[in-house]
């Protein structure tokens, strides 16, 4: 897996999202706008909005899950902050495994998802000099 890829997450309606792949980081976190939570049949749900293209506005994904945590996290400038964590599936290539993702607002960072090291101990080597083994998405004409 290179520094950076492609993933999917059929779950959540999101199909190309492209993720920094970041060993440093412990979690994994997507960027998610407009969070907010609901209850159905008992159980905690989150709903949230997407912004899959990275530096752009200009397309939206209202998607939901359900709660499965709420955790402090540390952000790369120090602050702690709590935030909602969602269990879904993460596919790459043909494999696909479920990875804990904070919600967080990632709009002024680079990529629109981080994957960190514990998302991947144990299944893949990260080539930190190689970026989309898994191919490139392709563009669209316009």
């Amino acid at each position: 897996m290179g520094w950076r890829e492609w993933i999917s997450m059929p779950d959540l309606g999101l199909p190309h999202l492209k993720a920094k792949i970041d060993t440093g980081a412990r979690s994994s976190s997507l960027h998610a706008i407009d969070i907010e939570t609901f209850h159905q049949a008992d159980e905690e749900f989150v709903r949230f909005r997407v912004h899959p293209i990275q530096r752009s506005e200009s397309r939206t994904i209202q998607c939901q899950a359900k709660v499965h945590d709420v955790r402090s996290v540390r952000s790369s400038t120090g602050e702690v902050t709590d935030r909602f964590v969602i269990l879904t599936p993460v596919r790459w290539k043909h494999q696909v495994w479920p990875v804990e993702l904070t919600l967080a607002d990632r709009s002024l960072m680079g990529f629109r998802m981080l994957i960190g090291r514990e998302a991947i101990r144990g299944r893949m080597l990260v080539d930190p000099g190689r970026s989309y083994f898994g191919g490139r998405r392709k563009r669209k004409k316009r």
